[in-house]
């Protein structure tokens, strides 16, 4: 669990170093401060459904279920809940950029969360 979790912050901010340089040359410190935002709001929400999904892959199915339906919910909520906080209450981020940053990190995380998940899944004949 804790491997995945470090698997998840390590990729999350590869990522982000990787456009953060780019993206102060082409849209300033502005960028910078979105992406670093954007980073920070969906990382934190995705660690804690992959670490809420690790736990209830040891539990019964409904648990499973539970997660499979409320994480996505729960994560997106929040993400979604966060950026509008900061969209309404600071003016660095009434900026349409801003948006296309968080989407893009929220899609990022949810599928390097859904490439941890699958991985550690057993095989379909060695679970009871």
């Amino acid at each position: 669990m804790k491997r995945r979790l470090a698997l998840l912050v390590v990729g999350a901010l590869a990522a982000w170093l990787a456009v953060s340089y780019p993206a102060r040359l082409l849209g300033g410190d502005a960028a910078l401060l979105h992406s670093l935002a954007a980073v920070a709001l969906c990382l934190i929400p995705t660690a804690l459904t992959l670490a809420w999904a690790g736990w209830a892959f040891r539990q019964s199915p409904e648990q499973q279920l539970l997660v499979v339906l409320g994480g996505s919910g729960v994560r997106m909520a929040v993400i979604l809940g966060a950026g509008l906080l900061l969209y309404a209450f600071v003016p660095d981020f009434h900026r349409n950029g801003f948006w296309l940053w968080l989407l893009g990190f929220y899609l990022y995380t949810l599928a390097l969360e859904i490439i941890l998940l699958v991985a550690a899944r057993p095989p379909a004949g060695d679970r009871v």
